[in-house]
């Protein structure tokens, strides 16, 4: 499928690994602060807010809707965990604010108070994994921003992205019942 190899060399390798799946793609997030100079987070902080209404969301999420409509109506399950610090960062209140879009779209979404995670065995960062045969590691800078990806198909990895996001999902508190702190 994807072969260890740098994602540098597809554009965007999400959407490989979506467009390729079958009946599965987890998302396991574990930092508590991305992309810093995101321009709708300024906005957010800035007091815009959505009102839970996808139809307002802007253009940029349309793609990100449709893909992920298209790959839940090909019959491909999509779970996303969150594990985050508590009291949460801003911006981990911006991302729960605005996560009914992902659950509008189709995908699943479980929060993960990290001190519940501290005697589980995860990765050293964010990922998606496909299929439970392809997982797309995301290494990020100290500030939060995307500076590399690389796949993985090697077994022992594989089980333990399965095994983690596992123990995550299980321990993890349905989006619509998790309430911040």
């Amino acid at each position: 499928m994807f072969r260890d190899r740098k994602a540098a060399t597809v554009k965007y390798p999400v959407r490989e690994g979506l467009a390729q799946a079958r009946h599965s793609a987890v998302h396991l997030e574990m930092r508590d602060r991305y992309t810093p100079n995101d321009p709708e987070f300024a906005r957010w902080r800035a007091g815009h807010r959505y009102a839970n209404d996808p139809a307002n969301l802007p253009g940029w999420w349309g793609p990100w809707r449709d893909l992920v409509g298209e790959t839940t109506a090909r019959g491909v399950t999509m779970r996303r965990a969150r594990i985050v610090s508590e009291p949460v960062t801003d911006y981990i209140q911006y991302e729960h604010d605005m996560t009914f879009a992902n659950v509008a779209a189709g995908e699943l979404v479980r929060w993960l108070p990290r001190r519940k995670a501290a005697d589980l065995a995860l990765p050293g960062t964010d990922l998606w994994m496909f299929d439970g045969s392809a997982v797309l590691f995301t290494f990020f800078s100290g500030d939060g921003d995307v500076v590399d990806r690389e796949w993985s198909s090697e077994p022992a990895v594989l089980e333990l992205v399965s095994t983690a996001f596992e123990a995550v999902w299980e321990r993890a508190t349905p989006h619509e019942d998790y309430k911040l702190t």
